[in-house]
Protein backbone atom coordinates (compact mmCIF):
# COMPACT_ATOMS: atom_id res chain seq x y z
CA UNK A 1 0.00 0.00 0.00
CA UNK A 2 3.04 2.30 -0.01
CA UNK A 3 3.52 2.03 -3.78
CA UNK A 4 2.12 4.50 -6.30
CA UNK A 5 -1.07 2.50 -6.98
CA UNK A 6 -1.44 1.92 -3.24
CA UNK A 7 -1.33 5.66 -2.57
CA UNK A 8 -3.86 6.12 -5.36
CA UNK A 9 -6.23 3.70 -3.57
CA UNK A 10 -5.69 5.20 -0.12
CA UNK A 11 -6.35 8.73 -1.36
CA UNK A 12 -9.66 7.60 -2.86
CA UNK A 13 -10.67 5.76 0.32
CA UNK A 14 -9.73 8.67 2.57
CA UNK A 15 -11.83 11.12 0.56
CA UNK A 16 -14.86 8.80 0.43
CA UNK A 17 -14.76 7.88 4.10
CA UNK A 18 -14.30 11.51 5.17
CA UNK A 19 -17.45 12.46 3.27
CA UNK A 20 -19.41 9.57 4.78
CA UNK A 21 -18.49 9.72 8.47
CA UNK A 22 -18.73 13.49 8.87
CA UNK A 23 -22.47 13.29 9.59
CA UNK A 24 -22.46 10.11 11.70
CA UNK A 25 -23.31 11.03 15.28
CA UNK A 26 -22.80 9.17 18.53
CA UNK A 27 -20.30 8.83 21.36
CA UNK A 28 -17.68 6.21 20.44
CA UNK A 29 -15.94 5.70 17.09
CA UNK A 30 -13.47 2.92 16.32
CA UNK A 31 -11.04 2.26 13.48
CA UNK A 32 -9.80 -1.32 13.08
CA UNK A 33 -6.59 -1.77 11.09
CA UNK A 34 -4.60 0.41 8.67
CA UNK A 35 -2.56 2.31 11.29
CA UNK A 36 -1.10 4.71 8.74
CA UNK A 37 -4.46 6.38 8.07
CA UNK A 38 -6.73 8.47 10.25
CA UNK A 39 -10.10 7.50 8.79
CA UNK A 40 -12.01 9.11 11.68
CA UNK A 41 -10.56 12.61 11.29
CA UNK A 42 -13.75 14.04 9.75
CA UNK A 43 -16.01 12.59 12.42
CA UNK A 44 -17.07 14.65 15.45
CA UNK A 45 -17.66 12.00 18.10
CA UNK A 46 -16.11 12.81 21.50
CA UNK A 47 -14.17 9.54 21.79
CA UNK A 48 -12.18 7.85 19.03
CA UNK A 49 -10.10 4.70 19.30
CA UNK A 50 -7.85 2.58 17.14
CA UNK A 51 -7.52 -1.22 17.37
CA UNK A 52 -5.38 -3.52 15.28
CA UNK A 53 -2.54 -6.04 15.23
CA UNK A 54 -0.08 -3.19 14.55
CA UNK A 55 -0.01 -0.07 16.70
CA UNK A 56 -0.10 3.43 15.30
CA UNK A 57 3.15 5.35 15.03
CA UNK A 58 3.67 9.08 14.72
CA UNK A 59 1.92 12.11 16.13
CA UNK A 60 -0.08 12.67 12.94
CA UNK A 61 -1.69 9.23 13.08
CA UNK A 62 -2.51 9.50 16.80
CA UNK A 63 -3.62 13.14 16.84
CA UNK A 64 -7.36 12.51 17.16
CA UNK A 65 -7.24 9.07 18.79
CA UNK A 66 -8.15 8.78 22.46
CA UNK A 67 -7.02 5.17 22.89
CA UNK A 68 -4.89 2.66 20.99
CA UNK A 69 -5.49 -1.06 21.53
CA UNK A 70 -3.42 -3.99 20.29
CA UNK A 71 -6.00 -6.56 19.22
CA UNK A 72 -7.16 -8.83 16.41
CA UNK A 73 -10.22 -7.90 14.42
CA UNK A 74 -11.91 -11.22 15.16
CA UNK A 75 -11.59 -10.70 18.96
CA UNK A 76 -12.25 -7.05 19.75
CA UNK A 77 -11.82 -6.21 23.47
CA UNK A 78 -14.85 -3.92 23.63
CA UNK A 79 -18.15 -4.30 25.43
CA UNK A 80 -21.23 -5.47 23.57
CA UNK A 81 -23.21 -2.60 22.02
CA UNK A 82 -20.64 0.05 22.89
CA UNK A 83 -19.50 1.43 19.48
CA UNK A 84 -21.52 3.90 17.39
CA UNK A 85 -19.23 3.95 14.35
CA UNK A 86 -16.74 1.30 13.24
CA UNK A 87 -14.45 1.71 10.22
CA UNK A 88 -12.92 -1.51 8.89
CA UNK A 89 -10.54 -0.78 5.98
CA UNK A 90 -9.60 -4.00 4.15
CA UNK A 91 -10.30 -5.90 7.34
CA UNK A 92 -11.88 -8.93 5.65
CA UNK A 93 -8.86 -9.47 3.40
CA UNK A 94 -6.22 -9.63 6.13
CA UNK A 95 -7.71 -12.39 8.27
CA UNK A 96 -8.36 -16.10 8.01
CA UNK A 97 -11.73 -15.63 9.75
CA UNK A 98 -13.80 -13.01 7.90
CA UNK A 99 -17.06 -14.38 9.33
CA UNK A 100 -15.79 -13.99 12.89
CA UNK A 101 -14.71 -10.44 12.13
CA UNK A 102 -18.20 -9.50 10.97
CA UNK A 103 -19.75 -11.20 14.01
CA UNK A 104 -17.53 -9.10 16.26
CA UNK A 105 -18.52 -5.98 14.34
CA UNK A 106 -22.20 -6.78 14.84
CA UNK A 107 -21.63 -7.52 18.52
CA UNK A 108 -19.87 -4.29 19.47
CA UNK A 109 -22.14 -2.00 17.44
CA UNK A 110 -25.05 -0.33 19.18
CA UNK A 111 -28.51 -0.51 17.63
CA UNK A 112 -28.54 1.81 14.63
CA UNK A 113 -24.73 1.86 14.75
CA UNK A 114 -22.83 2.10 11.47
CA UNK A 115 -19.96 0.10 10.00
CA UNK A 116 -17.88 1.22 7.00
CA UNK A 117 -15.90 -1.42 5.11
CA UNK A 118 -13.50 -1.10 2.20
CA UNK A 119 -12.07 -3.88 0.06
CA UNK A 120 -10.62 -4.80 -3.29
CA UNK A 121 -13.08 -5.82 -5.98
CA UNK A 122 -12.05 -9.19 -7.52
CA UNK A 123 -14.24 -8.45 -10.57
CA UNK A 124 -12.21 -5.52 -11.88
CA UNK A 125 -9.21 -4.84 -14.09
CA UNK A 126 -7.01 -5.17 -11.03
CA UNK A 127 -8.65 -8.45 -10.10
CA UNK A 128 -8.19 -9.78 -13.65
CA UNK A 129 -4.50 -8.93 -13.53
CA UNK A 130 -4.19 -10.63 -10.17
CA UNK A 131 -5.60 -13.88 -11.61
CA UNK A 132 -3.16 -14.07 -14.52
CA UNK A 133 -0.88 -17.03 -13.74
CA UNK A 134 2.18 -15.63 -15.57
CA UNK A 135 2.17 -12.33 -13.66
CA UNK A 136 3.04 -11.62 -10.03
CA UNK A 137 0.18 -11.04 -7.61
CA UNK A 138 -1.14 -7.51 -7.79
CA UNK A 139 -3.19 -7.25 -4.63
CA UNK A 140 -1.38 -6.99 -1.28
CA UNK A 141 -0.26 -10.27 0.20
CA UNK A 142 -2.87 -11.22 2.77
CA UNK A 143 -4.07 -14.24 4.70
CA UNK A 144 -7.63 -14.05 3.41
CA UNK A 145 -9.10 -13.79 -0.05
CA UNK A 146 -10.75 -10.83 -1.70
CA UNK A 147 -14.43 -10.69 -0.76
CA UNK A 148 -16.79 -9.60 -3.50
CA UNK A 149 -19.55 -7.12 -2.78
CA UNK A 150 -22.21 -9.70 -3.67
CA UNK A 151 -20.90 -12.10 -1.01
CA UNK A 152 -20.60 -9.29 1.51
CA UNK A 153 -24.27 -8.39 0.99
CA UNK A 154 -25.27 -11.98 1.84
CA UNK A 155 -23.23 -11.85 5.04
CA UNK A 156 -24.86 -8.56 5.98
CA UNK A 157 -28.33 -10.10 5.68
CA UNK A 158 -27.41 -12.94 8.04
CA UNK A 159 -26.19 -10.47 10.68
CA UNK A 160 -29.08 -7.97 10.44
CA UNK A 161 -26.81 -5.33 8.93
CA UNK A 162 -28.73 -3.15 6.51
CA UNK A 163 -26.63 -1.95 3.56
CA UNK A 164 -27.60 1.67 2.94
CA UNK A 165 -24.91 3.07 0.63
CA UNK A 166 -21.78 2.13 -1.29
CA UNK A 167 -19.28 3.32 -3.86
CA UNK A 168 -16.90 1.82 -6.41
CA UNK A 169 -13.74 3.61 -7.45
CA UNK A 170 -10.23 3.41 -8.92
CA UNK A 171 -11.07 2.51 -12.52
CA UNK A 172 -7.56 3.16 -13.83
CA UNK A 173 -5.85 -0.02 -15.11
CA UNK A 174 -3.18 -1.69 -13.03
CA UNK A 175 -0.26 0.65 -13.62
CA UNK A 176 2.71 0.76 -11.28
CA UNK A 177 3.65 4.44 -11.66
CA UNK A 178 1.87 7.72 -11.03
CA UNK A 179 2.83 8.80 -14.54
CA UNK A 180 0.52 6.28 -16.19
CA UNK A 181 -2.12 6.52 -13.47
CA UNK A 182 -2.36 10.26 -14.15
CA UNK A 183 -2.63 9.75 -17.90
CA UNK A 184 -5.64 7.48 -17.47
CA UNK A 185 -7.30 9.49 -14.70
CA UNK A 186 -10.15 10.35 -17.09
CA UNK A 187 -11.39 6.79 -16.61
CA UNK A 188 -12.58 7.72 -13.10
CA UNK A 189 -15.53 9.68 -14.49
CA UNK A 190 -16.12 7.33 -17.42
CA UNK A 191 -16.04 4.21 -15.26
CA UNK A 192 -18.30 5.70 -12.63
CA UNK A 193 -20.87 6.30 -15.36
CA UNK A 194 -20.54 3.36 -17.74
CA UNK A 195 -19.21 0.41 -15.73
CA UNK A 196 -19.62 1.33 -12.04
CA UNK A 197 -19.34 -2.22 -10.66
CA UNK A 198 -15.86 -2.71 -12.17
CA UNK A 199 -13.96 -0.37 -9.89
CA UNK A 200 -10.85 -1.80 -8.29
CA UNK A 201 -12.01 -0.79 -4.78
CA UNK A 202 -15.40 -0.64 -3.09
CA UNK A 203 -16.64 1.07 0.03
CA UNK A 204 -19.89 0.07 1.71
CA UNK A 205 -21.77 1.35 4.72
CA UNK A 206 -24.25 -0.71 6.73
CA UNK A 207 -26.46 0.01 9.76
CA UNK A 208 -27.24 -2.48 12.49
CA UNK A 209 -30.98 -3.06 12.69
CA UNK A 210 -32.92 -4.69 15.51
CA UNK A 211 -36.45 -5.95 14.95
CA UNK A 212 -38.80 -4.60 17.58
CA UNK A 213 -41.43 -6.70 19.35
CA UNK A 214 -44.83 -5.63 20.62
CA UNK A 215 -47.07 -8.00 22.52
CA UNK A 216 -50.67 -7.94 21.30
CA UNK A 217 -53.22 -9.40 23.72
CA UNK A 218 -56.19 -11.40 22.36
CA UNK A 219 -59.25 -9.23 21.70
CA UNK A 220 -61.50 -11.24 23.99
CA UNK A 221 -59.36 -10.23 26.96
CA UNK A 222 -59.97 -6.54 26.42
CA UNK A 223 -62.87 -5.25 28.57
CA UNK A 224 -63.66 -2.48 26.12
CA UNK A 225 -64.05 -4.92 23.24
CA UNK A 226 -66.21 -7.21 25.37
CA UNK A 227 -68.46 -4.27 26.24
CA UNK A 228 -68.77 -3.33 22.58
CA UNK A 229 -69.62 -6.91 21.68
CA UNK A 230 -72.36 -6.93 24.34
CA UNK A 231 -73.82 -3.69 23.03
CA UNK A 232 -73.84 -5.03 19.47
CA UNK A 233 -75.58 -8.20 20.59
CA UNK A 234 -78.25 -6.20 22.46
CA UNK A 235 -78.91 -3.97 19.46
CA UNK A 236 -79.18 -6.99 17.17
CA UNK A 237 -81.63 -8.73 19.49
CA UNK A 238 -83.81 -5.62 19.63
CA UNK A 239 -83.81 -5.39 15.83
CA UNK A 240 -84.80 -9.03 15.42
CA UNK A 241 -87.56 -9.03 18.01
CA UNK A 242 -90.23 -8.57 15.32
CA UNK A 243 -89.19 -11.70 13.41
CA UNK A 244 -90.19 -15.34 14.14
CA UNK A 245 -88.05 -17.32 16.53
CA UNK A 246 -86.60 -19.53 13.77
CA UNK A 247 -85.41 -16.50 11.76
CA UNK A 248 -83.89 -14.93 14.83
CA UNK A 249 -81.84 -18.04 15.58
CA UNK A 250 -80.51 -18.23 12.02
CA UNK A 251 -79.66 -14.51 11.85
CA UNK A 252 -78.31 -13.73 15.31
CA UNK A 253 -74.68 -14.85 15.61
CA UNK A 254 -74.86 -14.47 19.38
CA UNK A 255 -77.80 -16.85 19.78
CA UNK A 256 -77.06 -19.55 22.34
CA UNK A 257 -73.95 -17.76 23.69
Amino acid sequence: MQTDPGSYVLDWEQARIDALVTDVFGYNALQVGMPGLDLLRANRMPFKAYAGPVLQNGAAACAGVGATVLACAEALPFATQSIDLLVLPHGLETTDYPHEVLREVERVLVHEGRVVITGFNPWSLWGARNRMPWMPEWFPQSQGAQVSLHRLKDWFKLLSLDLDRGHFGCYVPAFRSNKWIGRFSFLEHAGDRWWPVCGAVYMVSAVKRAAGMRLISPPWRTPRLRARAGQAAGALNRGLSDYPKSVQDRTNPYAGN
